[in-house]
């Protein structure tokens, strides 16, 4: 029995799904954070707030890149000048594109193993780009699934069913994982598995639970901030 059909037997799942955001990539620094809230004039914590208040409109692709910021200027109390743009458009996808390794890795050893994989992220089309101008180890995607460019988004049911036809299996033949509860319990509610990857020494418990024998390597003991 090789080894994609040992991981069926034992687990039944066939196909892995992933998020990107504080999944296969880091959280931003907090000074990035703090550099982000500068040029709106506010401290980092209360901008976070500011910056997630349109973000799904955004992911959607509902927002423009002009529109968001603005918006986000707006909710803040001052105005971005036109020069200002282009930089934070261009910090937006850097803050967002420390990679982690050892997930990076794990989805190398599944794809490689003849499991299907694919990818399921909100993210706007700045990013997307970005991702895939960066990114080589995106090949070793089956499908990918970019809100912006489904114009749906995580927890909506149609998003998972998108990215499960694109994986060609049965929700029920699918995990998911993703860092934020909601998006985990949506996967949920159309019939996947679903683990929240709050930490790898969970990570790899809950994979455990789940008799998943294709585990991630434990080199840190959180996803908080970027390991570089």
């Amino acid at each position: 029995m090789d080894r994609a059909r040992s991981s069926e037997s034992k687990s039944g799942i066939k196909a892995v799904i992933l998020d990107y955001g504080e999944v296969l990539c880091y959280s931003p620094t907090p000074e990035e954070w703090a550099r982000m809230a500068g040029l709106f004039g506010v401290d980092p914590l209360p901008f976070r707030k500011l910056w997630d208040r349109n973000r799904l409109l955004y992911d959607r692709g509902d927002l423009s890149p002009e529109a968001y910021w603005s918006a986000v200027a707006k909710d803040a109390g001052t105005q971005l000048t036109p020069q200002q743009l282009p930089s934070l458009r261009q910090l937006d996808v850097e803050m967002w594109a420390h990679e982690n390794p050892v997930m990076v890795e794990w989805l190398k050893q599944i794809h490689s193993s003849g499991i299907r994989t694919g990818l399921l992220s909100n993210m706007p089309h700045d990013m997307i780009r970005h991702v895939r101008q960066k990114f080589a180890w995106l090949e070793h995607f089956d499908h990918q699934t970019f809100s912006a460019e489904v114009e749906l988004i995580k927890p909506d049911a149609a998003i998972y069913e998108h990215s499960l036809r694109g994986v060609e299996v049965r929700a029920s033949e699918a995990l998911f994982v993703d860092d934020k509860e909601p998006n985990v319990q949506g996967a949920r509610a159309v019939g996947m598995r679903a683990i929240q990857l709050r930490s790898m020494e969970q990570f790899v418990s809950d994979l455990e639970g789940l008799s998943f024998p294709i585990l991630p390597g434990l080199k840190s003991s959180s996803l908080g901030g970027a390991a570089l």
